[in-house]
């Protein structure tokens, strides 16, 4: 499909500030778009080249970016400066210069979306000697053989400062509309996949039933449930019925664990912590006793002398750091504390009874006060 096709849906998406109004533009526009190049679409109409989990990026500044511009339009950095800091917009300055270009191309083609989203993707790849050369080249490769609103739109993608104003829920709507399917539906494969690419591209191959072929991951994030308020107890037996598992609430860092061939951990928000942590790899490495398995619990930080849990304040310390990781961990130790299991050598549990999850962890747990424990439970 042509880059342009997507270029004019995101100009019609600029135009609406309301939600039904944008998805039934998408809803439209997806229609049309074949299988595929409909995973791809679906990422760049979020203002993404990977599904949300994907830690890659494309890494380029805006004033590499700068450079970019002036050699594919042929003015030079402080002309291209000078209008950005009077539009304050590198894609719409893009766009201005394009539009008065003064340099002839040779090799002018049409641009498509696997043209356009894999130059992109190649930035993050990219690195070592020559690699700002290289980065320069794939860009300006794209920018000299677009129209100049193409132009403004990759430029914005590379900055991740694409506002056409799509979030994932307006996504999710407009596939439910497209396959004629309950948004609940949508949203289950979504929470199992965070990647309503993948989800687009299993319903348009398999109808309906490509929701069937959907399953959890390791290596892949689920979406994390959240809890539900109760007044009482009384509320809380309506709702789960009797017997209950009863918890502590724990004033923690909400980690899942996952592993295939290496150990990861993401965060609720699917953010890839795994370089921060590397002593929760270490307890998992030691004390699980499984090949692949998802974990999911909380990372508490304590206090050396008495033992006891520090407020999340104290591991947030930890979640931002690049940084001498390992001298952080030592001043902010925290102990993992497991409360489920979603996937276990193989086999999902996603549908499983708490009680049998839960029993399946305790199995393969080898608890170490400090280091990694389970939850205490009180089933009444």
């Amino acid at each position: 499909m042509d880059y342009s096709k997507l270029v004019e849906v995101y100009q019609k998406l600029e135009k609406t500030t309301k939600r039904l109004e944008k998805t039934e533009i998408i809803r439209e526009f997806l229609s049309k778009v074949n299988k595929q190049d409909l995973r791809d679409v679906i990422h760049l109409l979020q203002g993404k080249i990977f599904p949300e989990y994907d830690e890659r990026k494309i890494g380029m500044s805006s004033r590499l970016m700068l450079k970019v511009i002036a050699n594919s339009t042929g003015d030079n950095v402080n002309e291209v400066e000078r209008l950005w800091k009077e539009k304050g917009d590198l894609g719409k300055v893009t766009e201005a210069l394009i539009s008065k270009k003064k340099q002839l191309t040779l090799a002018k083609y049409k641009l498509s979306i696997n043209k356009v989203i894999g130059n992109i993707r190649k930035l993050a790849t990219i690195e070592g000697e020559g690699s700002v050369d290289k980065k320069v080249q794939l860009v300006s490769e794209l920018l000299t053989s677009a129209k100049p609103l193409e132009a403004r739109f990759i430029v914005s993608m590379i900055l991740a400062e694409l506002r056409v104003g799509v979030a994932s829920g307006i996504i999710r709507d407009a596939l439910a509309k497209l396959f004629n399917i309950d948004v609940e539906k949508i949203e289950e494969a979504y929470n199992l996949t965070t990647d309503y690419g993948e989800v687009a591209q299993l319903l348009k191959e398999h109808g309906i039933n490509g929701l069937n072929k959907i399953s959890v991951k390791p290596g892949i994030p689920i979406k994390s449930m959240l809890a539900i308020l109760a007044d009482d107890v009384e509320e809380t037996f309506e709702a789960l019925g009797k017997p209950a598992q009863f918890e502590y609430k724990i004033d923690g860092f909400r980690v899942q664990i996952s592993k295939d061939k290496d150990i990861k951990i993401f965060t609720r928000n699917l953010e890839d912590v795994t370089k921060q942590f590397p002593d929760i790899i270490e307890y998992v490495k030691q004390n699980v006793k499984a090949k692949r398995f998802i974990l999911d619990g909380e990372a508490v930080s304590y206090d050396t002398k008495t033992k006891k849990h520090l407020p999340f304040q104290t591991i947030s310390q930890r979640i931002k750091r690049k940084y001498d990781i390992e001298k952080t961990a030592k001043e902010f130790p925290v102990e993992l504390n497991l409360f489920d299991i979603l996937y276990l050598n193989g086999k999902s549990l996603i549908n499983e009874p708490l009680l049998k999850r839960r029993e399946h962890l305790e199995k393969i747990v080898k608890q170490v006060p400090g280091k990694i424990i389970l939850t205490k439970k009180l089933i009444t």
